[in-house]
């Protein structure tokens, strides 16, 4: 029982740490820093946070794993689509995992494999974090329309939606070509 309410709370804390994460690398994107933050820091406090989420992303497969409530084998959380029981949504978990891991590896291999390299990789941050949205919006069955979980979601929504159109101005005016 004590498994079904930790990986619920895991994955809601996951998704507020995983749009933190996708508000402060757009935030280093967008060189947004002061003279209390210079880009090191924020740069640091993105990649402490990362982690911080892959912890609680950890937390709330192993937990969904071990609840046994429902048939979810440690093969349904890394291969897409094969579950028995909710294959889709389950399927986008493990979607997002398989991405969220491309991108732990990706980083910590970041001097062996290149700058650019790692930059084409680390660009499925952008449908991890959709793709773990949806899955929670889809598995979370009543618990997602509890009015305070829908409200921390829609947050969360609104808050990345705010940011990748805040990412996508930037980067018009990066593509601009200068005025003569």
């Amino acid at each position: 029982m004590w498994t079904w309410y930790a990986s619920r709370a895991a994955g809601l804390v996951s998704l507020v740490l995983l749009t933190t994460t996708l508000l402060l690398g757009v935030s280093g994107i967008a060189r947004a820093a002061t003279t209390r933050w210079p880009r090191f820091a924020l740069n640091r406090l993105h990649r402490n946070v990362s982690l911080v989420a892959v912890v609680f992303v950890a937390l709330h497969v192993v937990t969904a794993v071990l609840d046994g409530y429902v048939p979810i084998r440690w093969i349904d959380v890394v291969v897409p689509f094969i579950s028995a029981y909710e294959p889709f949504w389950i399927g986008l978990g493990a979607a997002t995992l398989d991405l969220l891991l491309a991108l732990v590896v990706t980083s910590l291999l970041r001097t062996r494999i290149g700058l650019r390299a790692w930059r084409g990789i680390h660009f499925a941050a952008y449908a991890c974090w959709p793709l773990a949205v949806v899955h929670g919006l889809g598995i979370g069955g009543a618990d997602s329309t509890t009015g305070w979980v829908l409200v921390l979601t829609l947050g969360c929504v609104a808050l990345a939606a705010i940011a990748l159109l805040w990412r996508a101005l930037i980067w018009s005016d990066d593509t601009r070509e200068p005025t003569p």
